[in-house]
């Protein structure tokens, strides 16, 4: 099954995430088939810290992808914004 999901990247105390879509078999981490977007919850002031693919993001939904909790909520945020 494909997922959409957070992959980190960033430092150490410093997280940030590519909303990634994989195989649900695959590492979070490892391989992927698109990145979709990203995330930084430690944004600064004035700072984007969200910036998804919405189109791209429907698109996989729509062919039967499944967003984890986590990117669901993410989602909601950007779509009320």
């Amino acid at each position: 099954m494909v997922v959409i999901r957070l992959s980190r990247v960033g430092c150490t105390h410093q997280p940030k995430y590519r909303v990634t879509v994989a195989d649900q078999r695959r590492a979070a981490g490892g391989r992927f088939i698109e990145v979709v977007g990203n995330y930084n919850p430690m944004a600064a002031e004035g700072e984007k810290g969200l910036d998804l693919k919405m189109d791209r993001i429907q698109e996989w939904i729509s062919k039967g992808a499944q967003p984890t909790k986590r990117v669901q909520s993410l989602i909601r945020k950007a779509q009320a914004n």
